[in-house]
């Protein structure tokens, strides 16, 4: 197999997602089962549509993939910062809107758009456990209004930059 196919950059991907995995086990000692599965999928969802482009060389929907990843993460964060709400559980702020959220909105709304239904039903479905985690009564991380906005962002930040692949009939 050569450098640069795309069977080396799915290896690579599998492979960061078992590390993260583990990582992130390590680290979240005392957290429920949702939240440490809510942890996993805000990642792995993203990741999961990123790593898509290698694997169809899809150099134009890596390009949008930044795009809106980045709009999302930047609209998320600024927000946020700016609002400053305190989380429902009285541990800090800066509650508002959703980052967990969006970033799993955000990767299943761009897989949706570039690669189809087929594929977009599943990370949305998981995207939507994502919210349900940061919600949930042991996690009590966000209101519902939060999850709600960090959707809507992660979404709309998606179908901005996305296009489908190679003119896939979106239905």
């Amino acid at each position: 197999m050569k450098i640069g196919t795309p069977q080396i950059y799915m290896r690579m991907l599998i492979l960061v997602c078992f590390l993260l995995t583990g990582t992130a086990a390590i680290a979240q000692q005392g957290k429920s089962a949702a939240e440490k599965a809510g942890d996993r999928l805000q990642v792995l969802i993203p990741l999961a549509g990123y790593g898509t482009t290698f694997i169809m060389d899809d150099t134009e929907g890596r390009t949008q993939f930044y795009k809106s990843f980045f709009t999302n993460l930047g609209i998320t964060y600024t927000l946020k910062y700016s609002i400053n709400d305190p989380r429902p559980e009285g541990q800090g702020g800066h509650s508002f809107p959703s980052g967990h959220t969006s970033a799993a909105f955000q990767g299943a709304a761009f897989i949706q758009v570039r690669y189809g239904w087929a594929y977009g039903i599943p990370a949305y479905l998981g995207a939507a456990y994502v919210g349900y985690s940061r919600i949930e009564g042991e996690t009590d991380r966000h209101f519902v209004d939060e999850v709600i906005a960090g959707a809507v962002i992660g979404t709309l930040s998606s179908y901005y930059f996305t296009t489908p692949y190679k003119g896939l009939i979106i239905t």
